[in-house]
């Protein structure tokens, strides 16, 4: 019986559909694993393909070319050098999986099924997989793996099957994506549990990358029988990282190796952010981002994380101003794009507002003014930007927070112009904090300036959109610390209005909050996608309909 067992963990960045490129990329990380004399590479989930691969998985040819890959693959380990777990589609027959291949000794050794299929917030597996049975172990070199694919680790059952019929570890592939604080409020519990349940221990292998909406941040770990920690990854980076294994008795068991640091929620945060904007960047293939920048505390976070993410060069900042903007507003823009070092123009937008009052007055007639002449001034700026993206390649960066999206304070057409968005899932109380903290901080990977990324005027003056005289954000908005405290009851909690009344706040404040929650739904259903921070982000985990006559929750 062999005594020692050498595994590396590949937290690796796959892209959806880019198979030679993920390929190539496992490929390096088996060269690197061969150097550190491992006998296991193990990759994440879907890491052929890319995950999630949504309906990529319904295309055939798409299929088949991971299956070809996954051969390609496995006839390299005929070099007798480390064997590899893969994560791909399984065509099974009539049945299709999401699976984990062994390869090993030249050929495909094993392949497990996902057993657990998720089917809430952000996934719908069940609609493009067929479930497979609940896996049994897999003999690999004298040892017996459980080979386990993500949501099976969050239920018992496939993991008891595999203690009872054998296994000696459990190893999960997984492409679980980020909310703040996941790992130790979710995952490490979790995985107590299942040691403790089948006294094994447990391997969580997780990609680190941006897939769209969704941020997968690593964080993989090894949990020995004892239910300590022997490695921990770090959150956003990618690292081959090699566990050894010995035996102790009839239990396998994990050496220490390093634990990482778990950053602070606002340092995960702003990680998150960085490597959302930066993959969808770089893997869509844009040359850098655009976008508006006002002198307000939206925009200026925005061009932050750009910075960082990109590099100042690659980070085109636009000033717009109207004669309504202040010249506070004016200096603090400049300031921001002189701090970040990036690329700052300025285009007045008052010719076009006088160019479109004179062309809309025959039809407006004698109406005063009022918030369509607002709207108007943001949709100039939209056209304004999307002309520049347009001209040059670069992706217009939109700027709006969830606590605007919440509420519909934000223009179609306007300032929700835009590719993406890093802002659509953090609360303007989130992102006065974000703004303090990258100010005091450099964010680990950092492409961006090493000191303050903005004026402290920019944090501490009231907001405004400044699309009329003396506007301020809290003329039409309540106090955004109780604005946001509403809706995270209504959106996070799904609490009611009678619910949130009994916990302190004020009945017609809530009513209001909600009406506006409800009603702006047609708007966020055509707003840019943009980064998952919480378990309610807009979009794929909160899904409500348009036209909407349910009004329960008002009583």
């Amino acid at each position: 019986m062999a005594e020692t067992l050498k595994i590396a963990l590949a937290q690796i960045n796959s892209h959806a559909g880019a198979i030679t490129a993920n390929v190539a990329r496992i490929r390096a990380a088996r060269a690197e694993a061969a150097r550190l004399a491992a006998d296991l590479l193990v990759t994440p989930e879907f890491s052929i393909g890319g995950y999630p691969p949504e309906d990529l998985v319904k295309k055939p040819a798409f299929v088949a070319a991971c299956a070809e890959a996954i051969a390609a693959l496995a006839a390299e380990t005929a070099d007798g050098g480390p064997g590899v777990i893969v994560g791909g589609p399984w065509q099974n027959g009539e049945l299709l999986h999401n699976a984990a291949f062994l390869l090993d000794g030249g050929k495909v050794a094993a392949r497990r099924a996902k057993h657990e299929l998720p089917n809430y917030g952000v996934f719908d597996e069940k609609r493009v997989f067929d479930a497979g049975p609940a896996p049994g172990p897999v003999p690999f070199r004298g040892f017996r793996l459980g080979m386990m694919v993500c949501e099976d680790w969050w239920f018992p059952a496939v993991s008891e099957t595999l203690s009872e019929s054998g296994a000696e570890i459990l190893l999960s592939i997984n492409g679980s994506p980020f909310e703040v604080d996941k790992h130790e409020r979710q995952r490490v519990p979790l995985a107590v549990s299942r040691v403790v349940e089948t006294g094994l221990p447990f391997v969580f292998l997780a990609q680190v990358c941006g897939q769209d909406e969704l941020v997968f941040e690593g964080a993989s770990f090894v949990m020995n029988p004892d239910r300590g920690l022997a490695h921990l990854l770090p959150m956003f980076q990618e690292e081959i990282r090699l566990t050894e294994w010995h035996r102790e008795g009839e239990r396998l068991v994990c050496a220490q190796g390093a634990v990482a640091p778990t950053p602070e929620p606002l340092a995960q945060i702003y990680g998150a952010m960085m490597l959302g904007l930066r993959d969808y960047v770089e893997k869509n293939r844009f040359p850098g981002v655009v976008l508006g920048l006002s002198g307000g505390i939206d925009s200026a976070i925005s061009a932050a994380v750009a910075a960082d993410a990109l590099g100042p060069d690659r980070v085109h900042a636009v000033m717009m101003p109207s004669p309504y903007t202040s010249a506070e507003s004016l200096e603090d823009a400049a300031a921001c794009a002189e701090l970040l070092g990036i690329r700052y123009d300025s285009i007045n937008i008052g010719p076009a507002m006088e160019a479109f009052g004179a062309m809309l007055a025959p039809a407006f007639g004698n109406r005063p003014p009022d918030i369509t002449e607002e709207n108007l001034q943001s949709r100039i700026r939209g056209v304004t930007l999307m002309a520049l993206s347009n001209k040059f390649g670069e992706m217009l960066l939109t700027t709006g927070n969830k606590s605007e999206m919440s509420t519909g304070y934000a223009t179609l057409y306007g300032d929700m112009c835009g590719g993406y968005s890093v802002l659509k899932d953090v609360y303007k109380t989130t992102v006065f904090a974000l703004c303090r903290w990258r100010n005091a901080h450099v964010p680990a990977g950092s492409r961006g300036p090493q000191g303050a990324a903005m004026p402290e005027r920019v944090i501490t003056k009231p907001p405004s959109a400044e699309l009329k005289p003396d506007q301020k954000d809290q003329d039409s908005l309540p106090p955004y610390e109780e604005l946001d405290a509403i809706l995270e009851g209504l959106i996070e909690g799904e609490k009611s209005v009678d619910a949130l009344v009994a916990a302190g706040f004020d009945r017609a404040t809530v009513l209001r909050v909600w009406k506006m929650l409800d009603r702006a739904e047609y708007k966020r259903r055509q707003a840019p996608p943009g980064v998952k921070i919480t378990p309610r982000a807009f979009g794929r985990d909160r899904r409500y309909p348009i036209t909407n006559g349910f009004t329960a929750l008002v009583s």
